[in-house]
């Protein structure tokens, strides 16, 4: 549905990084991805998107240099899918789209995902139409399978593909540290090396996972550290801190741990560091703070 309004002149939102706090892999689909159980939980760490309206194609850029400029960007795939439902034609026009990237690529933190997903509400402000949260999810969904979640937010259980989402009750505040190695592993292969595992999953988290997170687990942290050992030993590293759980998100590279005291994580980003990793400091988003902390800042015309 279009809406009729002054138009903006330019918008800006946050796009924050996710973890997988625990992943279950349940086997494999007939359209060929696996069936997921997995917690979703924001970060604050993020990426900004501003959106500037301007006659011409539209534009993707980036002073990240490994950022894609053209359509192999999420940011782009989401601007072609939305312009398209809008029964247009042609290339996605008159808008100017700068990414401030933060959230390293490659990195299994859902940078990407989430840039797509704030470029799906930027879009829609910029080109005066209004949509369900269910119409965007749907178009979310078909932009890659974690996108959905980034309208989602804070903790929230995916299945399926990871499209199908339920928010749940938050965890309390828990301080992270994330530990990033210069080096990325592909999805497509750390799903291939599990599948070559034959590793058998357990379905159900245990009901007390809330109050003993040693409960939760990432079932392609094994096979992807057969592949790269150093990430274990990172994640051994973390453990060894006192962490209240430490482990890989998503299919890596990054690993991470959960603090309750900001000095226990700041303690600890000083006693893991090592070359070749990189460790930032960040905090989880409830759903009501992932509601504010994304909100669309807008421009009108003076």
């Amino acid at each position: 549905m279009t809406r009729h309004r002054t138009p903006l002149v330019a918008a800006a939102v946050r796009a924050p990084a996710k973890l997988n706090l625990d992943l279950r892999i349940l086997g494999r689909r007939s359209d060929g991805y696996h069936e997921l159980r997995t917690l979703f939980q924001s970060i604050a760490l993020h990426d900004t998107l501003k959106f500037i309206r301007r006659p011409g194609r539209l534009t993707v850029r980036s002073r990240t240099q490994a950022v894609p400029r053209d359509d192999t960007n999420l940011v782009w795939d989401a601007a072609k899918i939305l312009w398209k439902s809008l029964g247009r034609r042609g290339d996605p026009q008159d808008v100017a789209v700068t990414i401030t990237k933060r959230i390293p690529m490659a990195a299994g933190l859902g940078g990407g995902s989430s840039d797509a997903a704030s470029a799906l509400r930027g879009l829609c402000a910029l080109w005066d139409v209004s949509l369900s949260l269910a119409s965007l999810q749907d178009l979310a969904a078909s932009v890659g399978a974690d996108v959905p979640y980034f309208l989602n937010g804070g903790l929230s259980l995916g299945t399926g593909r990871g499209t199908k989402l339920r928010r749940l009750v938050d965890l309390d505040r828990y301080w992270i540290l994330l530990a990033i190695p210069s080096f990325g592993v592909s999805t497509v292969s750390a799903y291939t090396w599990f599948d070559r595992a034959g590793v058998q999953s357990t379905v159900r988290l245990p009901r007390d996972w809330r109050r003993r997170l040693s409960g939760l687990r990432n079932e392609l942290q094994r096979p992807v550290v057969a592949s790269y050992p150093d990430i274990g030993v990172m994640v051994e590293r973390l453990q060894a801190t006192g962490a209240s759980y430490a482990g890989m998100t998503g299919s890596g590279s990054s690993v991470f741990a959960l603090y309750r005291r900001q000095t226990d994580a700041v303690s600890a980003r000083r006693s893991v560091r090592r070359t070749g990793w990189r460790t930032i400091l960040s905090w989880t988003l409830g759903s009501a703070e992932f509601d504010r902390f994304t909100v669309l800042e807008e421009q009108l015309p003076r």
